[in-house]
């Protein structure tokens, strides 16, 4: 099989898949919402962000190193090699996992009455704590099939991973129906727990399965340096980033008080916000989430091999229908939010945020492939000081707009920094590939074709005066789509025509100059 085409069939697996898994994750994210409300949502988002930092901090850097290492030891046609990055990243992610597990455990009573101001969130803390060794090994298997091209191992064990969160979730959540906002969440933070722990098990068999039970090639030593080399650039980032993100949003209801809002208020406007709006903006970012992970490989590839043209050719296209896509995922946010907000979360907020942030959503998009490839050509470090600077300019401006502006306030950081960061990573992507993007053929005229469809079907479907239901609403979107896919092919038909009338126009010139000539 080509090359290429491997690369567009593992790409379309891993969005197939992540669409799914995502798709099961609002709706769970919808039931959660239901179920615990939006202020719960808030809390339990405040938990979240406490686990994340010591999540980042147990499995940061170790899947793209090992992906990246993986990859470089295919070009080099190591097998031993491969082995020893394996052990290696292994060592590397249980040192790293157990010491977060150790942090978190020891430290979640003083953080649950300290920073987030309930003294029984210390229970899920604790409950979440046995998470971080399992997630940091799991990691390291994750690398390695990407870094294999196996996408469908990996994608398979996703799945299940999903599955058996939405039962556990589901299941324990059901049980603590009736209890107290502290249960739910404790619910919550068990069900990743017990997520994490079968994928692990089964991450390890399958990693066993893929290597032939290990193998008899030549064992080289362990290659922890190696991977620590690789790998800490990217997780110090990681850490200084994860570190300020949890001090803003521990401090986003804090600053909502300053403004006048009361507690339960803030938490509120918090969760449905960042809890229910944000994720559902993120949803579409799935197929460029998956396809920018296959770029990491490529491009490590390319730079070990000296390939600067291929990489130039890959980072040109891979932007160009980038913006193309998130072009028309925004205008679809954009125009559809309000039936979004109240379909999935059954909230009309939900949807007014949406709406305010969609237009941030295609910087937001090529902000991601471009950082997947400045670390496919080796600038985890220039990536390393756009993120903490990126993160500490946040949290300024969190506890600087939020108590003049509100919640909008927050909305507006979250604009302003992706613009920030956008910009810092698309310049050094210019400079170090120099890719080149037609911002009138892949951005304007895909922007007034997504925007002319969507107001088409606002006109059809006209859903004033009457009950959005998820079948209207999914049949807007589709039409939406089915529009705008029409009008691209009109266009793309009409410049063809348009070039080959030119074409036929000087073939004509050509011959009349020859044939004078002649004559």
């Amino acid at each position: 099989m080509k090359k290429k085409t491997k690369f567009f069939i593992n790409g379309i697996i891993l969005s197939t898949v992540g669409l799914a898994m995502r798709g099961v994750g609002l709706a769970l994210s919808a039931y959660v919402s239901r179920t615990v409300g939006a202020e719960g949502v808030g809390l339990n988002s405040l938990v979240m962000n406490v686990y994340a930092f010591a999540f980042t901090f147990a499995t940061a850097g170790i899947t793209l190193t090992v992906t990246a290492l993986v990859a470089a030891a295919i070009g080099d046609g190591g097998i031993a090699r491969e082995g020893a990055v394996l052990r290696g990243a292994f060592l590397y992610a249980l040192g790293f996992g157990g010491t977060a597990f150790l942090i978190l455990s020891l430290l979640a009573g003083p953080i649950a009455s300290g920073v987030l101001g309930e003294e029984s969130l210390s229970r899920p803390l604790f409950i979440l704590s046995l998470s971080l060794i399992p997630s940091a090994l799991s990691s390291v298997v994750s690398g390695y099939f990407i870094g294999r091209r196996r996408v469908v191992w990996n994608s398979a064990l996703q799945v299940l991973g999903q599955l058996m969160r939405v039962v556990f979730t589901v299941t324990l959540l059901s049980g603590a129906s009736g209890a107290d906002r502290i249960s739910s969440i404790t619910a919550l933070a068990l069900g990743v727990t017990l997520t994490e722990l079968i994928v692990f098990i089964l991450s390890v068999l399958e990693l066993f399965l893929a290597r032939g039970g290990g193998g008899r090639e030549k064992r080289e030593p362990s290659d922890v340096g190696g991977v620590a080399r690789v790998c800490l650039p990217i997780a110090l980032s990681a850490y200084v980033r994860s570190a300020l993100i949890t001090i803003e949003h521990a401090i986003i209801p804090m600053r909502l008080f300053r403004h006048g809002d009361t507690r339960e208020g803030a938490l509120s406007s918090y969760g449905s916000l960042h809890g229910m709006a944000l994720p559902l903006l993120l949803y579409p970012l799935v197929p460029l989430s998956s396809f920018g992970s296959l770029l990491l490989p490529e491009f490590a590839e390319a730079r070990a091999k000296g390939e600067t043209e291929r990489m130039k050719k890959i980072a040109s296209l891979a932007l160009g229908r980038s913006l193309r896509y998130a072009v028309i995922i925004s205008s679809l946010l954009f125009f559809f939010s309000e039936e979004l907000g109240y379909v999935i979360y059954s909230s009309y907020d939900v949807g007014r945020y949406i709406a305010i942030l969609s237009p941030v959503v295609p910087l937001m998009f090529l902000d991601h492939v471009a950082d997947n490839m400045l670390k496919g050509i080796g600038e985890q470090v220039y990536s390393m000081w756009v993120n903490i600077l990126d993160s500490a300019l946040s949290v300024f401006l969190v506890f600087v707009l939020l108590p003049v502006m509100g919640i909008e306030g927050y909305a507006l950081v979250i604009i302003a920094m992706e613009g920030f960061n956008f910009t810092l990573s698309i310049i050094r992507l210019k400079k170090k590939v120099g890719f080149k993007l037609n911002l009138l053929f892949d951005g304007a005229v895909p922007l007034l074709l997504a925007v002319l469809s969507s107001k088409i079907t606002r006109r059809v479907f006209s859903p004033s005066g009457r009950e959005v239901t998820f079948g209207i609403l999914i049949s807007e979107l589709v039409f939406t789509l089915s529009l705008y896919i029409a009008f691209s092919k009109l266009r793309e038909l009409l410049s063809l025509s348009k070039q080959r009338v030119e074409y036929d126009h000087s073939s004509k010139s050509e011959k009349h100059k020859v044939g004078g000539h002649t004559r």
